[in-house]
């Protein structure tokens, strides 16, 4: 019984070394931080705070992970964001009656500077499903609309 009783209390002892440890410990607070972000979808404070942790201490495999995890989290945001400005520059194009040929000129150079973006993006097993998903759509309409516009050549 007294054996048991040393063995729980050893192993609370521990832990509670490890949780203190974590939370002094400038790189590891930083990278808990990190992975706060990342969970919350803000990628880029997350890739900066994990990137300050790894660089306090190279071996915080916490932070470097995360480090990569945002990276690529960040490629697919920043498509995404870039898909939808140029989504609203076509809708404007849309909008004239008569669309010239510099017009359907400039759709199809932004659909294909668009496909060849998404063909570099390559996610993991952690990145987020939705920021996949919606690059995903966006190509589609992307090969879709650079079909159309190089039918109606």
């Amino acid at each position: 019984m007294k054996a048991k009783t040393t063995i729980v209390l050893f192993a609370l002892f521990t832990l509670l070394s490890m949780a203190i440890y974590f939370l002094i410990n400038p790189s590891y607070e930083k990278s808990i931080k990190a992975k706060y972000y990342f969970e919350v979808g803000n990628y880029k404070e997350a890739y900066t705070l994990a990137q300050e942790s790894f660089s306090l201490d190279v071996y915080n495999r916490m932070a470097s992970t995360i480090m990569a995890q945002s990276k690529t989290a960040l490629k697919y945001f920043n498509y995404n964001e870039m898909a939808r400005k140029y989504t609203q520059d076509i809708d404007e194009i849309a909008l004239h009656e008569d669309i010239s040929n510099a017009d359907r000129a400039k759709i199809r150079m932004i659909c294909e500077i668009m496909l060849s973006s998404y063909t570099k993006l390559a996610p993991s097993v952690i990145t987020d499903i939705k920021l996949v998903n919606e690059s995903s759509v966006y190509n589609k309409k992307f090969e879709k609309l650079l079909e159309k516009v190089n039918r109606q050549k």
